[in-house]
């Protein structure tokens, strides 16, 4: 038996804390100058993020679901993307990673917008335990009718 709704949930959990470990990811390395080697020197590291698409159904669920009048899709992690937006500039002559300028590439990762995408990630989540916790509590008063 297939149980739509728990199924939509779970999988949105499941993608949120993946998004979730991202962002610690990206707060962590937020001052890694060297994630990387190209072209004979280091890089920094590059910010990742996470893009989600609605999770395609095999042909006997869809099937099954239009059948009962039912139209569940959840969701899904399509890809985790690096972000091409350019590293910081940072001038600091001491740094051992500084160019003959002084210069110091940083990572791209900007730490008020992870807190944002942090934030919203977790209230996502929040909110499909909620929704996992209303339709479990709705099949338990419908066995209790039953009774």
């Amino acid at each position: 038996m297939k149980l739509g709704g728990f199924d939509i949930s779970a999988s949105a959990l499941t993608a949120q804390r993946l998004r979730m470990d991202v962002i610690s990811a990206n707060i962590a390395n937020a001052e890694t100058t060297r994630a990387g080697y190209v072209n004979g020197k280091f890089v920094p590291y590059r910010r990742q993020v996470v893009v989600m698409e609605a999770a395609q159904p095999k042909f006997q669920d869809v099937l099954g679901q239009q059948l009962n009048g039912q139209s569940a899709q959840g969701v899904k992690v399509a890809a985790i993307r690096e972000d091409s937006a350019p590293f910081k500039q940072v001038y600091n002559p001491t740094h051992p990673d500084a160019d003959a300028s002084g210069m110091v590439y940083m990572p791209n990762v900007d730490m008020l917008k992870e807190q944002v995408d942090l934030l919203a990630a977790s209230r996502s989540y929040e909110a499909n335990i909620t929704a996992l916790n209303a339709r479990k509590s709705m099949f338990m008063k419908a066995l209790e009718m039953g009774r």
